[in-house]
Protein backbone atom coordinates (compact mmCIF):
# COMPACT_ATOMS: atom_id res chain seq x y z
CA UNK A 1 0.00 0.00 0.00
CA UNK A 2 2.55 2.20 1.14
CA UNK A 3 4.63 1.75 -2.34
CA UNK A 4 1.58 2.40 -4.22
CA UNK A 5 1.31 5.18 -2.84
CA UNK A 6 4.65 6.75 -3.68
CA UNK A 7 4.01 5.71 -7.24
CA UNK A 8 1.01 8.02 -7.04
CA UNK A 9 2.55 10.77 -5.39
CA UNK A 10 5.52 10.46 -8.21
CA UNK A 11 2.99 9.93 -10.40
CA UNK A 12 1.31 13.35 -9.60
CA UNK A 13 4.85 15.27 -9.32
CA UNK A 14 5.29 14.14 -13.07
CA UNK A 15 2.10 15.62 -14.37
CA UNK A 16 2.17 18.78 -12.38
CA UNK A 17 6.12 19.47 -13.79
CA UNK A 18 4.46 18.41 -17.02
CA UNK A 19 1.89 21.22 -17.07
CA UNK A 20 4.27 23.82 -15.93
CA UNK A 21 6.41 22.87 -18.66
CA UNK A 22 3.88 23.13 -20.97
CA UNK A 23 2.89 27.06 -19.30
CA UNK A 24 6.74 28.12 -20.08
CA UNK A 25 6.63 26.72 -23.93
CA UNK A 26 3.35 27.89 -24.56
CA UNK A 27 4.59 31.83 -22.76
CA UNK A 28 8.09 31.29 -24.87
CA UNK A 29 6.28 30.41 -28.02
CA UNK A 30 3.65 33.74 -27.40
CA UNK A 31 6.88 35.85 -26.41
CA UNK A 32 8.73 34.71 -29.79
CA UNK A 33 5.54 35.60 -31.88
CA UNK A 34 5.38 39.14 -30.37
CA UNK A 35 8.91 39.54 -31.06
CA UNK A 36 8.84 38.55 -34.75
CA UNK A 37 5.66 41.49 -34.88
CA UNK A 38 7.92 44.32 -33.25
CA UNK A 39 10.95 43.83 -35.99
CA UNK A 40 11.45 46.96 -37.93
CA UNK A 41 10.15 47.32 -40.93
CA UNK A 42 11.07 50.40 -43.38
CA UNK A 43 8.46 52.36 -45.36
CA UNK A 44 10.26 54.18 -47.97
CA UNK A 45 8.30 57.47 -49.57
CA UNK A 46 10.23 58.01 -52.70
CA UNK A 47 11.74 61.35 -54.08
CA UNK A 48 10.85 64.34 -52.03
CA UNK A 49 11.92 67.69 -51.41
CA UNK A 50 13.79 69.52 -54.59
CA UNK A 51 12.76 65.40 -56.42
CA UNK A 52 9.56 66.20 -57.47
CA UNK A 53 9.65 62.48 -59.08
CA UNK A 54 7.37 61.81 -62.08
CA UNK A 55 5.07 64.64 -63.40
CA UNK A 56 1.58 63.24 -64.27
CA UNK A 57 -1.61 65.33 -65.67
CA UNK A 58 -1.99 68.68 -64.93
CA UNK A 59 1.63 69.05 -62.99
CA UNK A 60 0.54 66.45 -59.83
CA UNK A 61 3.91 65.67 -58.45
CA UNK A 62 4.68 61.77 -57.17
CA UNK A 63 6.50 63.04 -54.37
CA UNK A 64 4.00 64.40 -52.46
CA UNK A 65 1.08 61.02 -52.92
CA UNK A 66 4.24 58.88 -51.81
CA UNK A 67 4.54 60.55 -48.78
CA UNK A 68 0.51 60.73 -48.33
CA UNK A 69 0.37 56.51 -48.67
CA UNK A 70 3.58 56.02 -47.10
CA UNK A 71 2.36 57.61 -44.12
CA UNK A 72 -0.98 55.80 -44.32
CA UNK A 73 0.90 52.25 -44.64
CA UNK A 74 2.87 53.48 -41.12
CA UNK A 75 -0.09 54.07 -39.08
CA UNK A 76 -1.52 50.52 -40.66
CA UNK A 77 1.38 48.67 -39.59
CA UNK A 78 1.88 50.07 -36.58
CA UNK A 79 -2.05 49.25 -35.56
CA UNK A 80 -0.90 45.63 -36.42
CA UNK A 81 1.81 45.64 -33.85
CA UNK A 82 4.84 46.79 -36.02
CA UNK A 83 7.95 49.23 -35.36
CA UNK A 84 8.16 51.02 -38.50
CA UNK A 85 11.20 52.96 -39.91
CA UNK A 86 10.15 56.05 -42.33
CA UNK A 87 12.83 57.70 -44.89
CA UNK A 88 11.18 60.78 -44.13
CA UNK A 89 8.21 61.99 -42.89
CA UNK A 90 7.91 65.49 -44.83
CA UNK A 91 8.58 66.68 -48.11
CA UNK A 92 12.19 66.70 -47.89
CA UNK A 93 15.09 64.67 -49.81
CA UNK A 94 17.65 62.96 -47.89
CA UNK A 95 21.05 65.06 -49.08
CA UNK A 96 22.65 67.66 -47.69
CA UNK A 97 21.46 71.36 -49.49
CA UNK A 98 25.11 71.99 -50.67
CA UNK A 99 25.58 68.42 -52.06
CA UNK A 100 26.85 68.58 -55.88
CA UNK A 101 24.67 65.42 -56.27
CA UNK A 102 21.75 65.78 -54.15
CA UNK A 103 20.08 62.53 -56.05
CA UNK A 104 23.17 60.09 -55.72
CA UNK A 105 23.77 61.09 -52.05
CA UNK A 106 19.72 60.85 -51.31
CA UNK A 107 19.54 57.45 -52.55
CA UNK A 108 23.31 56.23 -50.68
CA UNK A 109 21.18 57.49 -47.49
CA UNK A 110 18.40 55.29 -48.12
CA UNK A 111 20.04 52.44 -48.35
CA UNK A 112 22.31 53.17 -45.40
CA UNK A 113 19.20 53.49 -43.15
CA UNK A 114 18.30 49.87 -44.05
CA UNK A 115 22.08 48.89 -43.81
CA UNK A 116 21.84 50.49 -40.26
CA UNK A 117 18.93 49.30 -39.16
CA UNK A 118 18.65 45.62 -40.84
CA UNK A 119 14.62 45.69 -41.55
CA UNK A 120 13.04 42.14 -41.90
CA UNK A 121 11.34 44.08 -45.17
CA UNK A 122 11.44 46.86 -46.49
CA UNK A 123 8.88 49.12 -49.15
CA UNK A 124 9.30 51.67 -51.19
CA UNK A 125 6.30 53.77 -52.70
CA UNK A 126 6.16 55.24 -55.81
CA UNK A 127 4.19 56.15 -59.09
CA UNK A 128 3.99 55.43 -62.04
CA UNK A 129 4.44 57.63 -66.13
CA UNK A 130 4.21 56.39 -69.58
CA UNK A 131 3.65 57.67 -72.62
CA UNK A 132 0.88 55.85 -73.35
CA UNK A 133 -2.58 57.79 -70.71
CA UNK A 134 -4.34 54.65 -71.46
CA UNK A 135 -1.95 52.53 -69.61
CA UNK A 136 -3.05 52.13 -65.75
CA UNK A 137 -2.65 49.78 -62.47
CA UNK A 138 -0.47 49.34 -59.74
CA UNK A 139 2.82 47.02 -60.48
CA UNK A 140 5.12 46.06 -57.63
CA UNK A 141 8.91 45.36 -58.62
CA UNK A 142 11.26 43.07 -56.54
CA UNK A 143 15.05 41.93 -57.48
CA UNK A 144 15.44 39.61 -59.66
CA UNK A 145 17.70 37.19 -57.84
CA UNK A 146 15.69 37.20 -54.88
CA UNK A 147 12.77 34.06 -53.79
CA UNK A 148 11.83 35.94 -50.81
CA UNK A 149 11.66 39.55 -52.72
CA UNK A 150 9.68 37.97 -55.28
CA UNK A 151 6.95 36.20 -52.58
CA UNK A 152 6.48 39.62 -50.81
CA UNK A 153 5.81 41.05 -54.43
CA UNK A 154 3.41 37.94 -55.17
CA UNK A 155 1.67 38.74 -52.27
CA UNK A 156 1.68 42.39 -52.39
CA UNK A 157 0.48 42.14 -55.99
CA UNK A 158 -2.84 40.16 -55.46
CA UNK A 159 -3.54 42.19 -52.55
CA UNK A 160 -3.72 45.37 -54.77
CA UNK A 161 -4.81 44.10 -57.67
CA UNK A 162 -8.01 43.10 -55.47
CA UNK A 163 -8.48 45.80 -52.86
CA UNK A 164 -8.59 48.18 -56.13
CA UNK A 165 -10.70 45.91 -58.13
CA UNK A 166 -8.07 46.51 -61.18
CA UNK A 167 -10.04 45.50 -64.28
CA UNK A 168 -6.67 44.26 -66.42
CA UNK A 169 -4.50 43.35 -63.13
CA UNK A 170 -0.69 43.17 -63.24
CA UNK A 171 1.65 40.52 -62.32
CA UNK A 172 5.03 41.46 -60.03
CA UNK A 173 8.08 42.16 -62.04
CA UNK A 174 11.46 41.23 -61.35
CA UNK A 175 14.24 43.94 -62.04
CA UNK A 176 18.22 43.84 -61.88
CA UNK A 177 18.76 47.52 -62.21
CA UNK A 178 16.68 50.04 -60.03
CA UNK A 179 19.58 51.01 -57.65
CA UNK A 180 17.14 50.03 -54.18
CA UNK A 181 16.80 46.81 -55.73
CA UNK A 182 20.28 46.25 -55.93
CA UNK A 183 21.62 47.90 -53.19
CA UNK A 184 19.61 46.76 -50.47
CA UNK A 185 20.89 44.11 -47.71
CA UNK A 186 17.31 43.74 -47.08
CA UNK A 187 14.21 42.08 -48.73
CA UNK A 188 12.56 45.17 -50.72
CA UNK A 189 9.86 45.84 -52.92
CA UNK A 190 9.37 49.14 -55.12
CA UNK A 191 5.22 49.12 -55.31
CA UNK A 192 4.24 51.50 -57.76
CA UNK A 193 0.43 52.46 -56.95
CA UNK A 194 -0.43 53.94 -60.17
CA UNK A 195 0.03 55.91 -63.50
CA UNK A 196 -0.12 59.75 -62.97
CA UNK A 197 -0.35 59.69 -66.48
CA UNK A 198 -3.85 58.20 -66.82
CA UNK A 199 -6.69 60.76 -66.05
CA UNK A 200 -8.74 58.72 -64.17
CA UNK A 201 -6.16 57.13 -61.96
CA UNK A 202 -4.67 59.97 -61.22
CA UNK A 203 -7.34 61.22 -59.97
CA UNK A 204 -8.20 58.37 -57.63
CA UNK A 205 -4.46 58.64 -56.37
CA UNK A 206 -5.31 61.98 -55.10
CA UNK A 207 -8.00 60.91 -52.75
CA UNK A 208 -7.67 59.73 -49.48
CA UNK A 209 -10.25 56.90 -49.27
CA UNK A 210 -8.10 55.27 -52.52
CA UNK A 211 -5.01 55.70 -50.86
CA UNK A 212 -6.22 53.94 -47.40
CA UNK A 213 -6.93 51.51 -49.51
CA UNK A 214 -3.71 51.08 -50.95
CA UNK A 215 -2.09 51.26 -47.50
CA UNK A 216 -4.33 48.28 -46.38
CA UNK A 217 -3.69 46.17 -49.38
CA UNK A 218 0.81 46.40 -49.20
CA UNK A 219 -0.13 46.02 -45.48
CA UNK A 220 -2.08 42.85 -45.73
CA UNK A 221 0.72 41.46 -48.32
CA UNK A 222 3.22 42.17 -45.48
CA UNK A 223 1.34 40.27 -42.88
CA UNK A 224 0.53 37.42 -45.08
CA UNK A 225 4.42 37.17 -46.02
CA UNK A 226 5.58 37.23 -42.05
CA UNK A 227 2.55 35.14 -41.00
CA UNK A 228 3.92 32.79 -43.47
CA UNK A 229 7.72 32.74 -42.13
CA UNK A 230 8.60 33.11 -45.36
CA UNK A 231 11.68 35.72 -44.70
CA UNK A 232 13.66 33.15 -42.06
Amino acid sequence: MKKYGIELAMACLLLLSFYILSREAAQTAGNMSRSESSQVILVDAGHGGADPGMIGVGGLEEKGINLEIALKLKKVLEEKGFAVLMTREKDQGLYDEDSRNQKAQDMQRRIALIRENSPVLCVSIHQNSYQDPAVYGPQVFYYEDSAQGKTLAELIQTELNTRLEVKRPRSPKGNKTYYLLKRSESVLNIVECGFLTNQEEAGLLQQEEYQQKIAQAVAEGICTYLREDTFK
